[in-house]
């Protein structure tokens, strides 16, 4: 996520925290997109992981990791997993993960695309993601 705009770059699900679909998914995030300046995660074994570390050290992404019980720190990941849950995980049953997937993606592109957020100025994520990406190329 960009933290600025609270645009979802890249997402997968899974069931365990092994740390190869984390790693997929940052590198779709880092090849569809501007990789960042600071990538900001929290110290759970995924993140911790080299396969992880090294691809941001790759792509000349500096790291920080939110220190131990600091759930703050990482306020607007958590507060994206607790819409996601709230507003489609609890409501809806899902007759297997290929069906979840599915409406997971659907998800995501709502929040990005058509949600307002109220931090935003009731814009959505993908509004202004773009406006500034326009405003950085000025």
């Amino acid at each position: 996520m960009d933290w600025y705009s609270r645009h979802v770059l890249s997402w997968r699900i899974s069931n365990t925290l092994e740390v190869h679909f984390c790693v997929e998914a940052l590198e779709e995030a880092l090849s569809n997109y501007t990789p960042p300046v600071i990538f900001n995660t929290d110290q759970g074994a995924q993140f911790t992981a080299n396969a992880f570390t090294d691809c941001l050290k790759a792509s000349g992404v500096q790291i920080s990791m939110d220190g131990r019980g600091r759930c703050h720190d990482n306020i607007f990941i958590e507060r994206l997993w607790r819409s996601l849950k709230y507003e489609l995980i609890y409501l809806k049953a899902f007759e297997d993960g290929q069906h979840l997937t599915q409406e997971v993606k659907q998800w995501f592109r709502w929040y990005n695309q058509v949600r307002p957020h109220q931090g935003l100025d009731y814009q959505t994520p993908n509004q202004v993601y773009c406006d500034n990406l326009k405003k950085r190329s000025e």
